[in-house]
């Protein structure tokens, strides 16, 4: 047991460690949030009127939140291909240590890159207009920890089983902007008609979103508990997924 838990952690440290060293990565990986939240926010907000009393940069926050998310964590699984092939992730697969283990280490590795930007963006909201207060932060804090590991689960399942970042490219296209757009992160599910409804309801990123805008706006669709166990469900699923596409998963 001990041992499962010094692995996980060497390979927590080592994908933490190697993210600190990529700036460009950090910058790049935060400059499409911040597109969304002033240059699309800004834009749209400037001809939309939202039924609810608050400006439509603030109503998208907590969406721009989860599309850095959606975008990190899913894409780690791309990451994992060249580590498999080249990297590090060969050596440690002939290491004496379970599928399950490497696994629960890279995840945590991936859910930690994820929220470093989570963090930037919390300052972020306090310069357009956003109130926190110590119970709202906590919630949002754990929002996103369910929501990232959630999601990098769910990318280094995809990735396990491509042997190509072409092929998952593809693959990525039709699960990333579907999480994404589907969510209600840049338009409220009240109005929504019944088919585009109906699919919000299986993308779990709907209920961190929800959750997300309740923490911070106080608004939701679902109450926060609902949100919880949702989010609860969705991640034992690709938990479940991601552990038994590393069993499955050849070296090279």
């Amino acid at each position: 047991m001990v041992n499962n838990f010094l692995s996980i952690y060497a390979i927590w440290l080592r994908e933490f460690k190697v993210y600190l060293r990529e700036r460009s990565r950090i910058i790049g990986s935060l400059f499409t949030p911040l597109l969304w939240l002033f240059i699309v926010g800004s834009g749209i907000g400037s001809s939309t009127t939202l039924s609810i009393d608050v400006n439509y940069q603030k109503f998208i926050f907590p969406g721009i939140i989860s599309m850095s998310i959606i975008f990190t964590s899913v894409f780690y699984g791309a990451y994992i291909i060249w580590d498999r092939k080249f990297d590090f992730l060969k050596s440690v697969m002939v290491a004496p240590i379970t599928r399950e283990t490497i696994f629960i280490g890279k995840t945590l590795g991936g859910m930690t890159n994820s929220m470093i930007q989570v963090f930037m963006l919390l300052i972020i909201g306090l310069f357009i207009g956003i109130e926190y207060s110590l119970i709202s932060v906590l919630q949002i804090i754990f929002v996103s920890i369910i929501l990232s590991f959630l999601l990098t689960a769910l990318g280094l399942g995809l990735g396990s089983r491509m042997h190509s970042l072409e092929g998952f490219q593809m693959i990525v296209t039709f699960v990333v902007f579907p999480l994404f757009f589907l969510s209600g992160a840049l338009y409220p599910l009240d109005n929504l008609p019944d088919w585009l409804l109906f699919l919000t309801i299986f993308d779990p990123a709907t209920y961190a979103v929800d959750a997300l805008r309740n923490s911070t706006l106080g608004i939701a669709t679902y109450s926060f508990e609902f949100d919880l166990l949702l989010l609860f469900c969705s991640t034992i699923i690709t938990t479940l997924f991601g552990m038994l596409s590393f069993r499955k998963m050849r070296a090279v």
